[in-house]
């Protein structure tokens, strides 16, 4: 085990060893789209309160899933080795096999296939087709013939689906229809998901580098991914204002900007040159803040 692991590990195969792989800290990512989403759909008094409900365990099941692949393939492929800066992975350190964790996968996918049919049962054959490409999205992410995350499409394909297909698709639900307003509520929240990835991948870029995981981070190198990074979190706190000034929302919708505070000091730390396990802080941070912005900014919209 590295140094930045901690050496309280649980006992193989025992619940802690499962919610260890669940990965907790990372489920803020689904919840924001959701909300933001049903925010969208009040607007026009179409919130539906079960559909969202469903759509956020659907969400939360697919991101449980798609951790279970990534502690799996990842593993499998030697980009979580000993010399792993992040958090603890369970297949890595011995705590589930390889093989329980791919059932857990899959059991986890067949729950969010169940909640899928009962989203498709009261809004249509959209959400099949919504929900099929998203759990594939998910395997793909690191398992595959050609992973996502290996070949510099991971950034993008977070922004598509824990951004614009996760925000349309909640609205989708209880509105159903496709707005350009779901549109472009989804913008800030992808990008804030994505500078979620940003910072894992900027932390592993040396041991992603040695594994022949091509992240966009190795790929544009360390100081393209701290300008992604810039980018992405400057960019979040632009589009609530774009959409201010174009009379769409009133000024409320600049309510997240609450949190700039907290995007100040991650983007100071990120400029400064934080590197390695240094990151851990920052992504865990990173998460708070997309959450943080995505229920400032579903607030904010629906006033």
């Amino acid at each position: 085990m590295s140094g930045a692991q901690s050496s309280l590990v649980p006992a193989a195969g025992s619940g802690q060893a499962w919610l260890l792989a669940v990965r907790p800290r990372t489920l803020a990512v689904a919840v924001g789209p959701v909300a933001v989403g049903t925010a969208v759909a009040s607007t026009s008094d179409r919130a539906n309160l079960v559909a969202a409900l469903a759509a956020l365990v659907g969400a939360l099941l697919l991101q449980i899933a798609c951790n279970f692949a990534n502690d799996v393939y990842d593993s499998e492929k030697g980009a979580d080795n000993d010399d792993r800066l992040g958090p603890p992975r369970a297949v890595q350190l011995g705590l589930l096999s390889p093989a329980a964790l791919r059932c857990g996968m899959w059991v986890t996918f067949g729950l969010a296939g169940l909640v899928g049919l009962y989203l498709a049962f009261i809004a249509g054959w959209p959400v099949i087709a919504i929900g099929l490409v998203s759990m594939l999205a998910a395997f793909a992410y690191t398992g595959g013939p050609y992973p996502l995350g290996y070949h510099g499409l991971g950034d993008l394909a977070v922004f598509v689906f824990f951004g614009v297909v996760a925000v349309v698709g909640t609205e989708y639900v209880q509105s159903l229809r496709f707005s350009s307003a779901a549109l472009g509520a989804s913008v800030p929240v992808g990008m804030l998901a994505t500078a979620v990835l940003v910072v894992n991948n900027l932390r592993d870029v040396d041991t992603d580098r040695a594994a022949s995981k091509r992240t966009l981070a190795v790929r544009v190198g360390e100081r393209g991914a701290r300008i992604e990074y810039g980018l992405l979190v400057a960019g979040a706190y632009l589009v609530p204002l774009g959409i201010w000034l174009a009379d769409v929302r009133s000024a409320w919708v600049l309510l997240p900007w609450l949190s700039a505070p907290l995007a100040v000091r991650l983007l100071r730390t990120i400029r400064s040159g934080a590197a390695g396990a240094a990151l851990n802080p920052v992504l865990a941070a990173t998460a708070q803040l997309g959450l943080v912005f995505s229920l400032l900014f579903a607030v904010g919209y629906r006033l």
